[in-house]
């Protein structure tokens, strides 16, 4: 098989960390294709990075999660085949005008989770936009799982399962099965766009729960030390809107 014709249908739609570790335990899991689309990362650079750990037996994607709104009113958005970069700290409208002008594909990464998940009304707000709603994430509690599905119930975007893995040892826990596989990047964003019929799939067990439990237990650190240094230490991100790299394009839509 060369690398532009591909069996892809196991899909990890949404992982945060990459590595040559990750890319073999992914392979080792089954996974066929997964969405890189790390925090605060410019697209050039996840490009860039997708680029260099695609082989013939994974296929990488580049992805944003988009950081709409405030740090005391923040929503995420996953945005998949995107032309231009969009930063974060703008608002959810801004954001979900300029996703629809590039005709990306938007998935709706944790809806409802705690501060960072798009409501039940957002979803129905924009679901000429939307083309898939998450209902299994490793970082979800069981009660965020049936809350997803249950809000899922009533839209019209399929559902589907991420790893959502800021932890390597998460990836290839959860995974989005394709009814029918598709040979290569192209077909595969066809295939979400268009709402392909899809499975949630994950594994079970011990130590499924158990990495579930870590993954939950990352949220401290990412909201304590690691927010004071995004917040205070390290500055402007490169994913501001007054980044030079977005040339004023977002300035009427920022928070901050």
């Amino acid at each position: 098989m060369s690398i532009t014709d591909r069996n892809i249908q196991n899909v990890d739609l949404h992982a945060k960390v990459l590595s040559t570790d990750i890319v073999k335990r992914a392979k080792q899991r089954g996974i066929d294709a997964i969405v890189y689309a790390p925090h605060f990362t410019r697209l050039p650079e996840i490009r860039k990075q997708a680029k260099q750990y695609t082989d013939k037996d994974l296929l990488v994607i580049p992805g944003r999660e988009i950081f709409t709104g405030t740090w005391e009113n923040r929503k995420h958005v996953l945005g998949l085949d995107l032309q231009e970069p969009i930063p974060d700290f703008i608002t959810l409208e801004g954001a979900m005008k300029e996703l629809q002008r590039q005709d990306a594909a938007v998935l709706v990464p944790h809806p409802e989770f705690f501060t960072v998940g798009l409501t039940a009304a957002d979803c129905r707000k924009y679901s000429n936009v939307i083309v898939g709603v998450e209902t299994y994430n490793p970082k979800h509690l069981t009660v965020h799982n049936k809350r997803a599905q249950k809000l899922a119930v009533g839209l019209p975007a399929p559902r589907f399962g991420s790893s959502y893995a800021h932890l390597p040892r998460t990836v290839g826990e959860v995974w989005t099965e394709l009814s029918s596989p598709v040979s290569s990047e192209s077909e595969l964003i066809t295939a979400i766009k268009q709402e392909a019929p899809r499975k949630v799939r994950h594994q079970t067990g011990k130590r499924h729960r158990w990495q579930s439990v870590k993954e939950f237990l990352h949220l401290g650190w990412e909201n304590s030390w690691k927010k004071f240094d995004r917040m205070i230490v390290s500055g402007i991100e490169d994913t501001h809107p007054s980044h030079q790299a977005y040339t004023g394009k977002f300035d009427d839509v920022s928070v901050y």
